[in-house]
């Protein structure tokens, strides 16, 4: 997805950004950022839903379980 892109500047903790940037596998800074903004928004879009799907009990047995897995 395409979007306008504006140029910001930001004073950020170098050791963060470095070890953002090791465990992402990225090379730059902006990969890095965009990862990280990506990965916040991922988040919290599964925390919103959890929540909106409140919980239910599932009464299986493990291998009823384990088959419902295999078949995806």
């Amino acid at each position: 997805m395409e979007e306008a892109m504006g140029r910001t500047t930001l004073v950020l903790d170098e050791g963060l950004l470095r070890e953002a940037m090791r465990l992402a596998g990225v090379r730059t800074k902006r990969e890095a950022v965009e990862r990280a903004l990506q990965e916040f928004i991922r988040a919290r879009q599964r925390e919103r839903l959890r929540a909106e799907l409140g919980t239910f009990d599932l009464d299986l047995d493990p291998e009823e379980l384990e088959r419902l897995r295999r078949e995806g």
